[in-house]
């Protein structure tokens, strides 16, 4: 998986939005494939245009909960809006999730003026999905 410091150079470097756009493209298509039946109803993330599904894996070990996610889409931009989510928060703890501000780091890319409402309220929609599911793991005992 493509971490976010690589991320955030590979942006630094591409000054061309149509440029950004195709490295968020394959971004996309470096995700771990989901597992088999996690593509459901229950791990559809509500308020997206396209079909997004996030599932996430708890796993609890000496140092607390760590959240691993895996996620998927139909539409190839939003794949793509995964993998960066995924590489912000996949296998952090509640605590490091919460305390990372995701839109932030999309604005320091320049989502903001580069995608459209829909995408935006959609990307919202992970973002705030993401952060419940860490605040349920850590409210776990």
């Amino acid at each position: 998986m493509t971490t976010i410091d690589e991320i955030t150079g590979n942006f630094e470097i591409l000054d061309d939005w149509d440029d950004r756009y195709r490295y968020v493209i394959e971004l996309g298509r470096t995700l771990e494939p989901m597992p088999d039946g996690e593509r459901c109803d229950d791990n559809k993330v509500q308020g997206c245009v396209s079909q997004v599904w996030l599932s996430r894996h708890l796993t609890v070990g000496t140092d607390g909960p760590i959240l691993k996610y895996f996620g998927d889409s139909d539409a190839h931009i939003a794949r793509g809006l995964v993998a960066i989510l995924l590489a912000l928060y996949s296998e952090r703890r509640p605590a490091e999730i919460l305390a990372t501000d995701a839109l932030e780091v999309f604005d320091r890319f320049g989502f903001r003026e580069h995608l459209t409402p829909q995408r935006s309220n959609g990307l919202r929609s992970m973002v705030e999905r993401i952060r419940r599911d860490a605040i349920e793991a850590q409210s776990k005992p």
